[in-house]
This record gives C-alpha cells, sequence and structure tokens, in this order.
C-alpha cells in the first residue's frame, strides 16, 4: 500500500469516523480531573474543535464519538456539530466501561459496513482519504496506519513489511517492531460481530495474526495530548499552524 503526507487529493466523502473518547484522562493528572481529554484546552479552545475541523477538511460527513467518562460534557460542548459541518452523534458506554473494541460494537448501528477510527486524544496530519483509498483497494477487513517510531514518540509496538501489519502488540511489543500505531484505522464491520475481545488493540494483534491487517505508512509525526507534555506540544503546533493560516 502506498504513503502519503498531509495534502488532499479528492473530494470523495471520507466512511463514518468513530472518535474513541471513554477514556479516564488519568495520565493528564491534573488537567484530566473533571474534564474529559476531548475538552482539555489546546491552543484556546477545546481539543475537540481542533479535531473536528481537520477531519471536515478532510471530508468526513459523519462523527460518532464513543464516550463513556464525563461524556456528557462533550454532548453538551459540541452538540450535534452543525458549526463544524459535520453530523456528529454519540454512543455511550453505560454504567461500566466496555473497551475500546466494546464501544464500537455499541456504535455500530451509527456506523455502517466500514468506518475509520481514530483516538480523542490525537491530532494527525495525514491524508485520510489516501488511507481510505488504500483500504478500499485492497482485499483486508482491516488497516492500520503506521509510523516508522523505532522508540522516538513512544514504545514500537508493530512489525510492518509488504503492505501489511504483520504482529502487533500494545502492552508487549513483538520482536523486531519498529513502527508504531499512528492513530488512524479502518475497518469492515464484521470485524467486530464477536463480542470478544474487549480492547481495540486485541482486536488488530488477533488480525495482525492472522494476516488480515493491512498497513499504511504515515510520514508526517503525530500530535496528541495525552499526558501534560504531549498537551504542550499540540498547543505549540497548533499556535504556530494557525499563525501560519
Amino acid at each position: 500500500m502506498t504513503s502519503s503526507g498531509p495534502a488532499v487529493t479528492s473530494e470523495m466523502p471520507l466512511l463514518p469516523v468513530a472518535i474513541l473518547a471513554g477514556g479516564l484522562g488519568t495520565r493528564l493528572g491534573e488537567l484530566g480531573k473533571g474534564t474529559p481529554k476531548a475538552l482539555a484546552r489546546v491552543a484556546g479552545e477545546p481539543f475537540a474543535f481542533h479535531q473536528l475541523r481537520l477531519l471536515a477538511r478532510q471530508g468526513a460527513r459523519r462523527v460518532v464519538f464513543c464516550l463513556g467518562h464525563l461524556g456528557e460534557q462533550i454532548v453538551d460542548v459540541v452538540g450535534d456539530g452543525a458549526g463544524f459541518g459535520l453530523d456528529v452523534r454519540y454512543a455511550f458506554d453505560g454504567p461500566d466501561p466496555v473497551g475500546t473494541a466494546g464501544a464500537l460494537r455499541q456504535a455500530l448501528p451509527l456506523l455502517g459496513d466500514a468506518f475509520i477510527v481514530t483516538y480523542g486524544d490525537a491530532y494527525l496530519r495525514i491524508d485520510h482519504r489516501a488511507v481510505q483509498r488504500a483500504f478500499e483497494d485492497g482485499t483486508l477487513p482491516g488497516l492500520m496506519t503506521v509510523l516508522e517510531n523505532e522508540g522516538r514518540w513512544d514504545a514500537s509496538n508493530a512489525v510492518f513489511a509488504e503492505g501489511r501489519v504483520t504482529a502487533y502488540d500494545k502492552r508487549q511489543p513483538p520482536p523486531g517492531a519498529r513502527w508504531i500505531d499512528y492513530g488512524l484505522l479502518v475497518f469492515e464491520s464484521r470485524v467486530f460481530e464477536s463480542d470478544e475481545p474487549a480492547d481495540l488493540s486485541d482486536v488488530c494483534s488477533e488480525l495482525a495474526a492472522r494476516g488480515e491487517l493491512g498497513g499504511f505508512v504515515a510520514r508526517e509525526r503525530f500530535y496528541e495530548i495525552g499526558t501534560p507534555h504531549a498537551l504542550a506540544e499540540t498547543d505549540a503546533f497548533l499556535r504556530g499552524s494557525a499563525q501560519d493560516a
């Protein structure tokens, strides 16, 4: 599969985009208390606003937030998405956490037969349409964007070769892992037909082991807000981008 930078090259709409935003935000420390990560202030406004504008520029039409901890706050702030030119919907975990794969299963009625997945703390400078085309041109039920990381941004967790992710483990990186999950994935909904496993990383591990997880190479570093340091980096980047616009 081919690789691409952030340039947008087509006007085709994106598949529905699921944003996993149900985490507890514990790594943010005091910054995450009482406020979901998606609403953390970044470059002067809630992070979700930056993410939704990015998705709209990339061709998104429908966005589904998968929510848990403090999710009602996100609904109150983001609303129906009309201000971003989007149709924003919401799916809640319920009283008990169901895991990231479980959250996607609950959102399937809003997502359709195939959909894109990203994380509620990620800002990804990649051509989302090119990623979607690579998925649609292939024959595999899942695709993961990967960055040649070699331990720079976080622990490398993926083995990638000849257009496929051949091994992936977020908890115990497989031998020879030089790549990292970039944070943008595409799936056929049938991947989530089973009630197990509960975590998306385990779904990806199983797909990789079966030779069913495609790979797409990202060239630009990712930005995220999972820790205070990462949030500060992303804040500085987005402030600089606004000045350059």
